[in-house]
């Protein structure tokens, strides 16, 4: 993995922090190919019911860096971008992008491949290849269009203006906004409430569920798969137990 990111596990919740807080976390070549190498370890690890994406510093991250183009070619490139993107947004396990500051083209490309993104009021936002006459990967404007709509994505593509976080809330390009100081203590109540009080199975089930209607794929096979796991699960029982009793449930179930 590239020495500017950095993965860390602590109790069940997995952190993926972009560092290169110099550069305001601009993505490199090799970080696009070690974006995809977490994701890859994050998937597989069963003791792992998060992940958590975020910048070091000030920033969340200014896109990709185009000082580093030339070092390979544009087909290499784009296909490590390509891979990045999708082993993000394929990571069956719920995952958060935690937004501060320059959120702008791959930035705003990583943020989308998460399934939550919260901010604090300093974040802005862009989708800026318009500035460099190329094109926005395929994939990462058919998630923006689903996320925020055709107009919107139209907006900031067509433009490559950068929106305030203010209009990134209307548009629904984030879920939650905080003050500066009170994000941190936001991002560790709900990671808890999620890894630690609440059902993987129900989080993992509910992720494949929504992202194939999102897709326009819906498959009774899945929903079949996972009433199956379901039935041959503890959770369920233990969750009604701990609501009768008045406790925060202790779930066990894990994809292994």
């Amino acid at each position: 993995m590239s020495e500017d990111l950095r993965l860390t596990v602590d109790d069940g919740i997995a952190t993926l922090t972009l560092n290169r807080p110099a550069k305001r976390n601009a993505v490199t070549y090799d970080m696009w190919r070690g974006i995809t190498e977490a994701c890859r370890q994050v998937s597989a690890d069963d003791a792992v019911r998060l992940l958590v994406v975020r910048g070091e510093g000030e920033h969340f991250c200014a896109g990709a860096d185009i000082s580093g183009f030339g070092a390979v070619s544009r087909e290499e490139y784009h296909a490590a971008n390509e891979a990045a993107d999708a082993a993000l947004a394929a990571v069956p396990k719920p995952t958060v992008a935690v937004i501060t500051g320059s959120c702008i083209g791959g930035g705003t490309e990583i943020a989308l491949a998460c399934d939550l993104r919260i901010a604090d009021s300093t974040a802005r936002f862009g989708i800026t290849p318009a500035r460099l006459g190329i094109v926005y990967p395929a994939s990462a404007t058919e998630r923006a269009v689903r996320a925020i709509g055709p107009s919107a994505t139209k907006h900031l593509l067509f433009t490559a203006e950068l929106i305030d976080i203010d209009r990134a809330l209307r548009i629904g390009l984030v879920d939650e906004v905080h003050d500066p100081e009170d994000l941190p203590a936001r991002v560790e109540a709900l990671t808890a409430l999620m890894a630690r009080q609440r059902s993987l199975l129900t989080q993992m089930a509910s992720k494949e569920i929504v992202d194939a209607a999102v897709a326009g794929q819906p498959d009774p096979a899945i929903a079949a798969r996972w009433a199956a796991e379901v039935a041959a699960s503890a959770d369920p029982a233990e969750g009604i137990t701990a609501f009768l009793e008045r406790r925060a449930p202790r779930f066990g179930w894990t994809p292994g």
